[in-house]
């Protein structure tokens, strides 16, 4: 079973780019509705899989995008 993370963001235009940033660098990313658990100032949150988190952050870093908080995604709770 494939583990996810869930990256939060201050703005829709921060996703978007984000989105686009790691699509480039093929990592498998989606775009999801914030999940309940979590809180944020933004509506969509970005998915991805959980054993890519150093080089999803390193691209995200590197980009300099402001992220809200990088979270584990329970699936068991989804």
């Amino acid at each position: 079973m494939t583990e996810y993370g869930v990256i939060l963001f201050h703005t829709t235009s921060s996703v978007m780019r984000a989105e686009k940033l790691l699509t480039k660098a093929d990592h498998t990313v989606k775009l999801i509705p914030t999940p309940r658990q979590f809180s944020s100032d933004c509506g969509i949150a970005l998915r991805f899989d959980w054993s890519q988190y150093e080089q999803v952050k390193l691209v995200l870093d590197e980009a300099r995008i402001e992220t809200d908080a990088i979270h584990f995604l329970d699936t068991k709770r989804v």
